[in-house]
């Protein structure tokens, strides 16, 4: 039987790199999977106190990425692709329902959205069968984007106890290595935690804020909802304004922009201008680098104008990038 570095007897070497022989960053644009609000192929949370639009906000998140539009009217989608999810808490046709009235509010059209939605009424991701079983859903469908929703029906564990917690969140890193997937876990936060730091009021053990790439954690103050976004490799946004807005027969979340100070007033304006007249002068639609980089403005700029002129029917977005609406 062959030896390794922890056996007794005796222990081969722990492999090792001089620093300068380590891969170098890539410190190009930071890849997106819905800009400034979940990175590509990142793990994470969705948390927040009951009745705070968590499944709401994971459903806003699987339209945006299936079709490829902002999500919240807000976040622009620049890796669309097809998304699997399981939402343990609502009935089919419930989930049916709200995803028809997101993707009306998209202006998504819901037949062709490549969402799937698995069937199975329980989903245990500490039992070994449920795991191997969701793998190989994964590897069959090759989603973009992986939601579970919530935690609190994934398993029979205790998650205070760091070492019952751990493995769980070890499966869905694997599953997102292995599959190149991003997975979103809706979870709680626990009651009357409102005053926390977003990660810190999650209900369990702190490896659950310490796991996520990308979480975000929404927050109730009277009849405001307020969003906040945390990356582990860029920065994040505290306290974005969010409402729920009808879009019979179901509510729908929507990101709701402050005015600018009136120093800056003429500045979005300058933007959404120059950015219609190079869409103008194009032949062929333009990714969003091409149009940030013809701007000279920075991505976040870039992303709120696009995403305003989208919102406005004066820009198309496809695959290839963005056009003027002719």
């Amino acid at each position: 039987m062959g030896t390794n570095a922890f056996s007794t007897g005796s222990p081969m070497k722990l492999p090792t790199l001089r620093a300068a022989q380590l891969a170098a960053p890539d410190l190009g644009e930071q890849s997106w999977l819905i800009e400034g609000l979940w990175s590509a192929q990142a793990v994470g949370i969705i948390g927040g106190e009951p009745k705070c639009g968590k499944t709401f906000l994971a459903l806003d998140l699987a339209v945006s990425v299936a079709s490829g539009t902002p999500c919240l009217r807000h976040f622009p989608t620049p890796q669309a692709g097809r998304v699997l999810l399981f939402a343990a808490e609502d009935a089919p046709q419930v989930i049916r329902q709200r995803l028809e009235g997101i993707a009306q509010a998209a202006q998504a059209e819901f037949e062709s959205l490549d969402i799937h939605v698995i069937t199975a009424p329980v989903l245990r991701l500490d039992r070994q069968e449920h795991q191997q079983a969701l793998q190989a859903t994964v590897a069959y469908l090759k989603p973009k984007l992986l939601i579970l929703d919530p935690l609190v029906r994934l398993h029979a564990i205790d998650e205070n106890v760091a070492a019952e917690v751990v493995p769980l969140l070890a499966y869905l890193r694997n599953l997102q290595r292995y599959h190149h997937t991003a997975v979103a876990l809706v979870h709680h936060a626990r009651k009357g935690a409102a005053h926390e730091r977003g990660g810190q009021a999650l209900r369990g053990s702190s490896e659950l804020h310490a796991w996520g790439d990308s979480n975000l954690y929404l927050r109730r103050n009277g009849q405001q909802l307020q969003l906040s976004i945390e990356h582990r490799a860029a920065q994040g946004t505290d306290r974005l304004l969010l409402a729920l807005k009808a879009n019979p027969p179901v509510l729908t979340l929507e990101a709701i922009e402050p005015p600018p100070p009136a120093a800056q007033a003429s500045r979005p304006s300058s933007c959404l201008q120059r950015i219609e007249q190079i869409l103008a002068q194009a032949t062929t639609p333009l990714p969003h680098k091409q149009v940030r980089d013809a701007v000279r403005m920075r991505t976040s700029e870039v992303s709120l104008a696009l995403a305003t002129l989208l919102e406005n029917g004066r820009v198309i977005k496809s695959t290839n990038g963005y056009q003027l609406k002719r």
